[in-house]
């Protein structure tokens, strides 16, 4: 292992230079790493935020992976970090030229499409729900004959659960194709030129509580890193998450079984190295795989978890390990942990946020950060994608730290208004304004 952290060098990729992306630079900054980003910003831009970002176009990963091994020239990275999931696959490419331990590209594009995933996980006997897919112009009607109700009806190229509609008969399962239809056809949802950016995916619906792995990799060794419960039932219509706690409350045989199914799915994937986060479904049938993405848990989550006995955020241990530092091996703190996602009541403007003092002042609160700006639109699910904020808090158990959140969020007012309806100039069609 190399100790001279001043001659090291760490690529992160990211879509965006969001407070996540600072997270990282700043857990590397205090271990006297040089950071060299690559972002999918306007190339015509020079240098806006002055960050030396190197402009990419993810939506095309082995051009984008050339591009960059050109810019990088002598400042040969000794590791990578992605956030996000748009970056994944250039970086797979870009690994691959610069022969640094990360996953093979062929491995994450199992998991970057959703209908890939599910095809993968199901040749190889993992529980998975029954699925289809079908094109976002197709008449939904001609797949009604196919579906098993209650069903889920899903974008395949979107995250964070955006677009994602549960439907329990055809009326619903009608309404919920053409609402998600209207999303990917959005002018929003179109810039990002995603693969597969007009299909859907159709599945059963799986009932049963729902907890999240934070894992990492090293080269084929699976290390999980935090169980988290999520104690608010994810039922539907719409699944915004909310609540995230550690340790887990479920019984150590279910969480032995999370585990094993994670790494079966892990292998049947061909992930072999980093950040690892995935979703799954526990009921009387089992343990059911919903999602694995080979990246970190996204937006503030990942303050929910420190480690060691400097207790370092989850960005620096991903720091450490990505560039093979002393303390990449540290354990999780022994308290508990957990984080609340501030949930978006309504679609509106966000005028103000009051009651942010007694939210903090509850005991076992260690934090209040609201990151969505006043005078912005704020959309809810399934539309939106964005949390009004976050909330974390510590205890001496999982119960604790539930009811503290659950305490703070009750103390918040969030004021939104409607956006008002403008008549085109040229169509004479009415849209909402902003």
């Amino acid at each position: 292992m190399n100790e001279d952290r001043n001659s090291q060098r760490l690529l992160i990729l990211a879509s965006k230079l969001g407070y996540q992306t600072r997270t990282f630079a700043e857990a590397a900054a205090r271990l006297g790493v040089e950071v060299t980003f690559g972002t999918d910003r306007c190339e015509r831009l020079e240098d806006p935020w002055r960050d030396g970002a190197i402009a990419l176009h993810f939506e095309r990963p082995e051009e984008a992976a050339e591009h960059l091994f050109a810019k990088l020239g002598e400042r040969t990275p000794a590791g990578l970090l992605v956030i996000g999931d748009r970056p994944l696959v250039a970086a797979a490419h870009l690994a691959r030229r610069l022969d640094l331990a990360w996953n093979p590209p062929e491995a994450v594009e199992n998991c970057r499409s959703k209908l890939r995933q599910r095809e993968v996980l199901a040749a190889a006997g993992l529980p998975v729900p029954g699925f289809f897919s079908l094109r976002a112009e197709e008449d939904p009607a001609a797949a009604l004959p196919r579906i098993k109700f209650p069903c889920v009806v899903k974008p395949l190229a979107l995250a964070a659960s955006r677009g994602v509609v549960r439907a329990d008969n055809e009326e619903e399962f009608l309404r919920a194709a053409r609402r998600v239809r209207n999303l990917l056809e959005s002018p929003e949802v179109r810039a990002l030129h995603e693969p597969e950016s007009n299909r859907l995916l159709v599945e059963d619906y799986i009932p049963g509580v729902e907890v999240a792995v934070e894992g990492l990799l090293d080269r084929g060794r699976l290390r999980v890193l935090a169980i988290f419960d999520k104690p608010d039932p994810l039922e539907g219509p719409y699944f915004e998450e909310t609540i995230y706690v550690t340790p887990s409350r479920l019984p150590e045989k279910t969480q032995q079984e999370v585990r094993e199914c994670c790494a079966r799915s892990v292998r049947a994937l061909g992930l072999v190295h980093g950040p690892l986060h995935a979703e799954f479904r526990i009921n009387a049938r089992g343990t059911w795989v919903l999602e694995i993405a080979p990246r970190p848990i996204g937006g503030l989550c990942s303050r929910a978890l420190r480690f060691g006995p400097q207790r370092i955020f989850l960005e620096e241990l991903l720091v450490r390990h990505a560039l093979g530092f002393a303390g990449r091996d540290w354990p999780r703190e022994p308290d508990a942990s957990g984080v609340m996602m501030i949930p978006v009541p309504r679609s509106g403007i966000l005028e103000r946020v009051e009651g942010l003092e007694d939210a903090a002042a509850v005991p076992a609160v260690c934090d209040v950060q609201i990151t969505a700006r006043l005078h912005d639109y704020i959309a809810a699910w399934p539309e939106g994608s964005s949390y009004l904020g976050f909330l974390f808090a510590r205890a001496a158990s999982p119960a604790e730290v539930e009811r503290a959140l659950r305490q703070a969020h009750a103390k918040l007012r969030f004021v939104l208004t409607p956006r008002l309806p403008v008549e085109h100039p040229a169509t004479g069609r009415v849209h909402e304004a902003g």
